[in-house]
């Protein structure tokens, strides 16, 4: 099987975890990066609330694609079962801030402001060291609470033997796994000896967060602990899909899909787990994914300046969960998905078309059909299945939402309550 050369204008994206270096014994595996997989039956259809979005153990580099079919054979998504090796250190330039001025007062990115900032979030997020089949990782954490608890991506812990998370002043302490969820790439884990004077970061609304907002990112890129780098909101829920190697070589990938945060913010390996804050210093979101320039079949290049989190209101959510239970429930809607484009009004809209409906899921008692093209969800536009799953995922079992769809050539809106993924019942 021959190969055609990486296409240097080609966006590649991936976690930005620092690369595992093998464990002695470790057994090595060749790289399948740009092999795709087996055409699956329609059953196999990427199915909100059915998604089977469990990353495989071990895996901290994953190809990703925004805005395309969600089918597991799409082309143009890329895999790998070994991990890619460091892009090399560069210099990068500095995040440009100005200083505006409104009645009187210095604006809210002025880099004295920034500096405070800096100081003030800077012992609220820690660097994470991991211990796995596939050899050593690292990667960032968010203190949550002074009870020991640290949020994190769940691809940073995958398959983890030993955890070690090491405070902003240096201090390191084994830590324990409480819950992972790979359906949201999120985790927590919890310090096996608490010190009195753990620092949380105090969690804002995502919700509130709008494009052109400054922020900062805070994290261990390639093991320098508590860089910090500043950008802008860039776009808000920005449906990006992720693969991630297998536990095992040979193991099977799956995508996971986020409703993300893009940010200019850079974000390199070892971001991955730490935090997005705004000018406030508040956490608005867990920084997951990069977008790189394709550096071959065996690397990966760092911030082009497309960067992704996962907003704080979904992580609020699945990480008060998984400390409470050690597990997390994700809205289902029960839909069979392809991607789709309907004329109304002589306009062709892009969608998410709906190809199967769950009977006595919420989609069946919404009223959904087959060939129906979901183009909003409360009026946020969906622009293929991925952006409809994104939507879904960030949601909870119960939540409700008005659909936007168009049928027969002219649209309406559809009421529905979501319910709890039935595996998860």
């Amino acid at each position: 099987m021959t190969s055609s050369p990486p296409d240097p204008t080609r966006a590649d994206l991936a976690h930005p975890t620092a690369p595992h270096t093998p464990a002695p014994g470790a057994p090595q595996t060749a790289s399948t990066r740009g092999r795709r997989a087996g055409r699956r039956p329609f059953t196999d259809l990427l199915a909100v609330g059915f998604l089977s979005a469990a990353l495989a153990t071990g895996g901290t580099y994953a190809a990703v694609r925004i805005g395309e079919s969600v089918e597991d054979d799409s082309p143009g998504v890329v895999q790998s079962d070994s991990p890619a090796d460091a892009p090399a250190l560069t210099a990068e330039p500095a995040t440009d801030t100005t200083d505006a001025e409104s009645d009187g007062a210095p604006s809210p990115t002025a880099q004295g402001d920034w500096a405070a900032v800096a100081q003030a979030i800077s012992p609220g997020v820690v660097s994470i060291a991991v211990l796995g089949q596939q050899g050593q990782g690292s990667g960032s954490g968010v203190v949550w609470d002074s009870d020991g608890h640290v949020v994190t991506n769940a691809h940073v812990v995958e398959g983890a033997r030993l955890v070690e998370v090491t405070l902003a002043d240096g201090r390191t302490y084994a830590a324990e796994v409480v819950g992972s969820d790979t359906a949201s790439d999120l985790a927590v884990v919890r310090l096996q000896t608490v010190p009195d004077d753990l620092t949380p970061l105090d969690v804002g609304a995502a919700s509130e967060v709008a494009v052109g907002d400054p922020v900062m990112a805070i994290g261990n890129p390639l093991g320098l602990s508590g860089t910090v780098t500043t950008g802008i909101v860039s776009a808000l829920d920005r449906p990006v899909s992720t693969r991630s190697a297998g536990s095992t070589p040979g193991a099977p990938s799956v995508p996971v899909v986020t409703n993300a945060i893009q940010t200019s913010a850079a974000i390199n390996p070892g971001n991955s787990g730490g935090a997005l804050v705004n000018a406030a210093g508040e956490l608005i979101g867990i920084n997951s994914a990069i977008a790189t320039l394709s550096q071959g079949p065996e690397g990966q290049g760092g911030s082009i300046g497309i960067g992704f989190a996962i907003p704080s209101d979904a992580a609020q959510r699945v990480a008060d969960q998984l400390i409470t239970t050690g597990r997390a429930s994700h809205a289902f809607l029960g839909v069979g998905l392809s991607d789709g484009r309907s004329e109304v009004d002589g306009a062709i809209l892009s969608g998410a078309q709906v190809e199967q409906v769950e009977p006595g899921s919420p989609a069946d008692e919404a009223g959904l059909q087959r060939g129906d093209l979901v183009t909003a969800v409360d009026g946020d536009r969906v622009s293929n299945a991925t952006a409809l799953v994104g939507q879904v995922r960030e949601r909870g079992a119960d939540d409700t939402a008005t659909l936007t769809i168009v049928r027969d050539g002219a649209t309406q809106e559809a009421p529905v309550t979501f319910a709890a993924r039935p595996d998860e019942g």
